[in-house]
Order: C-alpha cells, then sequence, then structure tokens
C-alpha cells in the first residue's frame, strides 16, 4: 500500500511539472509586474508580452520593447535564467490582440503609435499588415524577432 501512495505521488507530480511547463500563454494577475519597469502588466492587456520558462516559471511585460530588453540581459534581470530556459515566447499582436508566438510576427519600430511606456516595438502577425501599419504610422523598420538586436532597442 506504501509503494502504491508513492506511486501516485510521482505521477500527481509529473502531472503537475507537464502542466505548468506547456508553454502556452499565461494570463497575469493584477499583481503580475513587468519584470524591466515594474508596471502593473494586467492594467494593459493590449501590451502583454511574456516569457515561460521550461521549469514552468514566466516572466511578463508591459510590451514588447520591456520583454526584449530583459531577453537580451536575462541574467541581469534573473541571475538563475539563461535564455536556454526559455520553452515560449508570447507577444499581443496589435490588430487581434492575442497573445502569439513572438517568432511568427513582425515588429514595427519607430511608429506613432505608444505602449503603455512611450515608445514600443508593434508586433504585427502578417508581414502585408506589417507594410501596411509601417505606411500609416509612420515606422522606420520592419523587423522579424531573430533581428531585434541589442543595438536595435537602442
Amino acid at each position: 500500500m506504501k509503494h502504491l501512495g508513492i506511486g501516485f505521488l510521482i505521477i500527481f507530480l509529473v502531472a503537475s511539472l507537464a502542466f505548468a511547463g506547456d508553454g502556452k500563454p499565461v494570463k497575469p494577475s493584477s499583481k503580475d509586474k513587468c519584470q524591466v519597469c515594474g508596471m502593473f502588466v494586467a492594467k494593459y492587456p493590449n501590451w502583454i508580452a511574456e516569457i515561460i520558462f521550461k521549469d514552468g516559471s514566466y516572466a511578463f511585460f508591459d510590451g514588447a520593447k520591456d520583454m526584449f530588453t530583459y531577453y537580451h540581459n536575462i541574467t541581469t534581470y534573473n541571475p538563475s535564467k539563461k535564455t536556454s530556459d526559455i520553452l515560449a515566447i508570447y507577444v499581443t499582436e496589435y490588430y487581434s490582440t492575442k497573445l502569439v508566438p513572438a517568432e511568427k510576427v513582425f515588429f514595427i519600430k519607430g511608429s506613432d503609435v505608444y505602449g503603455p511606456m512611450g515608445e514600443e516595438l508593434i508586433p504585427v502577425e502578417d508581414e502585408g499588415n506589417a507594410k501596411e501599419f509601417m505606411k500609416d504610422h509612420h515606422g522606420k523598420k520592419i523587423l522579424k524577432f531573430s533581428e531585434l538586436t541589442k543595438e536595435e532597442l537602442k
């Protein structure tokens, strides 16, 4: 009987870890803050970005720009993490206002659309929409995830 109890405990722990680390977006609570600027992120649902780690933990941001600042300086903001610990990264797509994988969107830099902290990288899922957004909102550059380096954030 003792072994049966231990077996259930192991199954429960494995299932809990699998659920926590499934990589799906997490909804922030009213107490969750941006890991870069300290703003409460739930107040700005159209701008939320998040990084989910393989261990099931996560970090919220009040926009893509702060998320990239964290991403490129991860050990400064969280010394116990490195980029290889990341399972998924989500940003709120501008038109749909849905969280989508950051690798699947185009980021418009230098537009006249501002986020909660001012100048922001605007995530747009479709390349045609990104070009249209850039034209309509005087964007300066369209970048993919891999092109958003520390230098591009300046």
